[in-house]
Formats: structure tokens, sequence, C-alpha cells
């Protein structure tokens, strides 16, 4: 896959970025049923008179279980700096790692605990904050979006070793280094997501021109409907079909292929190519799928950002206020 670095970062929120304050509980607007994914509607139409495309986050089959809140454990990262911390209410912060300097080649667990990134050298490396290990070599470094990505246990790492061609072999590795093994041969190679129900990854590609699901089952990629340009995949549906991306105008620069702290999300049905409405007022900076197919959506604010918790069928059902002290940071995960 070619990969362009076509000038400076995009800055469309950086004037905008402000920063928050202790992470505070807000009651829940209504008590939900909860949502979970059915897989076997992975990369498949709707049936007539489902709700597809129109509604936020997985299609499902509804239970009597409401799904547990929100309470707020994220993992956060600050451009430039480093450092990559865990956030747990009550508890305070945690390092978990550092970034390499050269890059933004890295991305933290599911569980908030590790942290998986790529050195020069080309040697995967996981760590804890405490203890790391090189898990394995050989990976393709110097490219900044081509970062590692967990697996929705937390307990492998998939990366892209070094390689000279449009279609760029997929590998996963254990977090302790073992079973190494290719799976596949991948398009969309940027930012990887992972789904949580472990068979779908989606990536945007180096040229920003086109988004990819990658099906870890049959081992192909498949174009992604109704993106025209995008340079980052956030999150990925529980069930891969719905992405999160960072939407570009053909006027926007493409950027340089760092994490972006924040952007204006866009979700998008990857089968129909419709956009899915996202109905949370204020200035949007992110937005993840929680492992039953809630969305949470990060709002920007003056003194600190929040967030909002949505059903799959857009409804609020809570929110949250972030600590002030990383109102303008970016999150690499929201654990719970």
């Amino acid at each position: 896959m070619k990969h362009t670095t076509p000038g400076p970062a995009t800055a469309t929120l950086a004037s905008k970025r402000r920063v928050l304050s202790g992470l505070a509980l807000v009651p829940m607007v209504v008590t939900p049923l909860l949502l979970a994914p059915d897989a076997a509607l992975a990369r498949t139409a709707p049936a007539a008179g489902a709700g597809g495309a129109g509604a936020v986050g997985a299609a499902a089959a509804s239970t009597s279980a409401a799904p547990k809140p929100l309470e707020g454990v994220a993992v956060y990262y600050k451009e430039g700096k480093g450092t990559i911390r865990r956030y747990e209410p009550g508890k305070g912060f945690t390092k978990i790692g550092k970034a390499p300097d050269f890059s933004s080649q890295f991305s933290a667990s599911p569980d908030g605990t590790k942290l998986a990134w790529i050195t020069e050298d080309g040697r995967l490396h996981v760590g804890d904050g405490s203890t790391e290990k090189v898990v394995a070599k050989g990976a393709a470094a110097g490219f900044p979006c081509l970062t590692p990505v967990w697996s929705p246990d937390s307990t492998q790492v998939a990366y892209f070793p070094k390689a000279n061609a449009d279609k760029l072999p997929l590998m996963v590795v254990n977090a302790d280094g073992t079973g190494a093994r290719k799976v596949g041969e991948v398009l969309g190679d940027c930012h990887l997501a992972w789904s949580a129900d472990g068979r779908h990854l989606a990536g945007a590609s180096g040229s920003t021109d086109r988004v990819y699901v990658f099906d870890m089952r049959t081992g192909t990629s498949v174009r992604a409907k109704g993106i025209k340009l995008a340079n980052h995949v956030q999150s990925l549906s529980p069930d891969g079909r719905k992405v999160v991306v960072h939407a570009l105008s053909p006027e926007d620069p493409s950027g340089d292929g760092l994490w972006p702290e924040m952007f204006r999300p866009t979700v998008v049905d990857t089968v129909t190519g419709k956009k899915v409405p996202i109905s949370v007022k204020g200035l949007k900076i992110g937005a993840f799928y929680l492992a039953d197919g809630r969305l949470v959506v990060r709002v920007a604010g003056r003194k600190y950002n929040t967030l909002v918790v949505l059903d799959s069928s857009g409804m609020e059902l809570q929110r949250l206020a972030e600590p002030a002290e990383v109102r303008d940071q970016g999150i690499l995960q929201i654990v719970r």
C-alpha cells in the first residue's frame, strides 16, 4: 500500500481544544434494553424494515438486561509528551507506557492495562508501564499510521511486517510473543480497528481515498461504501459493519499519519454507504463503539469534555464528565 506524507497534520479542531475536570457520573437519562450485536449479519445488507444504517450501534436482538453504566475508565495520551496513562475514577492516573518519540505506531489494549508499540528498528514491544517485552521483529517502521492493534480480548496484537506491495501481509502474535502467524493480506492498513466479535478489522488506505474492512474468517478485504476520503478509523462496531472515521473533504489536508487527538467523527454503514446520524449536540471530537454496541461520543467543553453514551437507536443513555486534566488530550481506549 502506498503511503503518502502530504504535509502538516490536520488542525481542524485545534483551535477549539480545551482542557477538562474530575470524572463525575451524570444520572442515566433512561433505562434501556441492551442490544447485543448479531455477528451473523456482518457484511450483509439489512432486511426490509430492519434498523440498518438508521440506528447508531450494532444490529441486535434485545434482551431484558440493561447495560452496565459506563464508569469513565479510559486511556489518554498527549502528542509530543509520550506518556500514555489509564484513568480510573477514584484511583486517578496510572502510566501504562511511553510512545516512541519518532512516530505514533502504538496502541492501548481494550482492557486499558497494556501498550503495544513499534520502534525504529522494527521491533514490536508490549508493556504495562513497569515491564516490557519484544514480542516480534521485522515490523514495518517509520510509517506513523501503521499502528499495531489489539484483539478485543487484549491477548493478541496484529501488525504489519516490512513489505512492498499494495496488499500488506497482516501478522498476529500473542502478547507474550508466542504463536506468531499470518492471517491474510490487507488493503486498508492505516490505524486498524478490531471489532468486538473478533472477526473484522477496518483501516484506511495510505492514500486516504478508501476504507476497507478485512474479514479474518475469509481472508478478504472489502471496500467500505460511502467513504470517499478518510485518514483515520477510530472504532468499528461489534459486528464489523459500522466504522467511526475522520472523513475529509477534497480541500482538507490529509495529515501525516499521526494519531489525531481530536476530530469530528463520522459513522458510516460500510454495506449500504449511508451515514449514521449522531444525535448529540455540541462539538463532537471522537466516538467509540463499546463491545455491546453502544456508541460513546466525546463532546468538547470549556472546562472539561463529556462522554455521551448512546444506544443502538441513537437514544442518550448517560453522560460522564472527563477529568479537566485531559481536556486537550486524545483517547486511545474507553475501557468501561
